[in-house]
């Protein structure tokens, strides 16, 4: 059957505005990092996209490495962009990324003007595209000069196989330094992607006050801290978890306690509040408006409603952040 997105799709979505640019992301946005490699089924990572979409999320969140394996992220949401979203092309915004390991030898990790414009190269034919709308550098490089990257990056925007550039992971001094040469060769910074939630503040001392001032978005990845924010835990690690599988980004020695206390104790506000845990994490990465959107990952449709549902209630009174803090000090 020929998908035919939901003709009402943009009218619960909240848009956001990148900084000072003239480009909008929805609240939420749609991340392809597990979810979508040659492990997982391809028609529930269809599944997803479709419902995604027909919820106004249309910004899709890929990098060069996704998968398992790395490359397969992207192939397979080439795939799916053929099938169903093709006519839809222009209402996309598709990002990727490059800067960790991706081929073997010298060329192929971080941060050098050959592995940049050839990951974009092979990013695009995987997809089947012509351009993505916005590329990130994924990782400072300590090695190469700043300028080599930030004029790759400039280049490939003035080759037409990138409409923004983008940054992620660089810490606050490093972002204004390359938000500072990139504005200077006349391809600004669109947007920055830090790790942020309640368990990482870290894009609070500085970073978010470095976008603001230079009037850069952020878009917050890993709002949920792998799924430690939600209902998950709260009765133990269930066998099918990413805890119980010994995931080098999320492992039951991590599940400390302490950190399960302070989790019970805001799941008991979030309840208060009329929230699942889930969804008091990802209102509060958006507190303030200093956050454009935050980025989650799915591997159920049900996921992605909550998430949505979220914007129903995002606001929090003073009392309610104050003991957040309080939970968290």
């Amino acid at each position: 059957m020929v998908y035919q997105p939901d003709e009402n799709r943009y009218q619960t979505m909240s848009y956001h505005r990148c900084g000072r640019t003239g480009l909008k992301l929805p609240a939420v946005s749609l991340g392809l990092w597990h979810n979508f490699g040659d492990s997982t089924l391809v028609e529930n990572s269809r599944a997803l996209l479709r419902h995604a979409f027909d919820q106004g999320i249309t910004h899709f969140d890929l990098a060069n490495n996704y998968g398992p394996p790395p490359g397969s992220a992207e192939e397979n949401f080439g795939r799916i962009l053929r099938q169903d979203f093709a006519s839809l092309r222009d209402e996309l915004i598709i990002s990727s990324k490059a800067g960790y390991t991706m081929w073997d030898g010298p060329y192929g990790d971080w941060g050098s003007r050959k592995y940049l414009i050839a990951s974009l190269d092979q990013s695009l034919k995987r997809m089947g595209l012509d351009y993505v709308d916005i590329f990130y550098h994924h990782r400072p490089d300590p090695e190469t000069p700043l300028e080599e990257t930030m004029t790759a990056l400039d280049h490939l925007v003035r080759q037409g196989k990138a409409l923004y550039i983008a940054l992620s992971n660089y810490p606050a001094q490093l972002a204004a330094e390359a938000i500072a040469i990139l504005k200077q060769l006349g391809t600004p910074c669109l947007i920055h992607q830090p790790k942020y939630s309640m368990f990482e503040r870290a894009p609070e001392d500085g970073l978010l006050d470095v976008l603001q001032q230079q009037g850069v978005g952020c878009i917050a990845f890993s709002p949920l801290a792998g799924g430690v924010l939600t209902d998950r835990y709260l009765q133990g690690i269930p066998e099918d978890s990413r805890a119980a599988s010994g995931s080098r980004f999320l492992s039951s020695e991590q599940l400390t306690p302490e950190k399960m206390e302070k989790v019970r104790q805001l799941n008991e506000l979030a309840q208060q509040r009329g929230q699942k845990l889930s969804q008091m994490a990802l209102a509060w990465v958006l507190r303030g408006g200093r956050v454009t959107s935050v980025l989650i990952g799915a591997s159920k449709t049900s996921q992605i409603d909550d998430a949505i549902t979220m914007l129903n209630q995002r606001e929090f009174s003073q009392s309610e952040l104050d003991r957040i803090d309080a939970i968290l000090a």
